[in-house]
């Protein structure tokens, strides 16, 4: 999923070590949308995409995320983690149009020649 924004807040960066001994770090943001009625959306980026994507509060950008849910106790919580952000009105790749992520993937057709009929009849049949 992708949503363009500002970043407005910058809640902070969270280190420690997994069960399995592993270092681990989460940057948490606050993008405020463009919107009609603009919306306040949380999100953080974890793991080696926390440095990959270093951004500032004023950023422009549009952010690509998933949306995952947890249950724990009882209660359920719910997450967005960015995979990836990109400054706000770069442009597209060359040849595909925006928001058709396939159409650059896919061959461009070649034109239908005209159908050859040496026939007497109307019909193109």
């Amino acid at each position: 999923m992708e949503v363009e924004g500002k970043v407005i807040q910058f809640i902070g960066e969270r280190t420690g070590v997994s069960k399995a001994g592993n270092p681990w770090k989460v940057k948490e943001y606050v993008l405020e949308t463009k919107d009609n009625f603009p919306r306040k959306i949380a999100f953080d980026f974890f793991g080696d995409k926390a440095d990959q994507y270093p951004l500032n509060v004023g950023d422009e950008i549009v952010l690509s995320f998933d949306i995952e849910s947890r249950e724990y106790q009882g209660r359920w919580f719910t997450s967005i983690r960015g995979w990836k952000s990109e400054p706000a009105g770069a442009a597209p790749q060359v040849g595909a149009p925006a928001g058709d992520p396939f159409a650059a993937s896919a061959p461009a057709a070649a034109p239908i020649p005209p159908a050859v009929s040496n026939s007497t009849e109307d019909l193109p049949f």
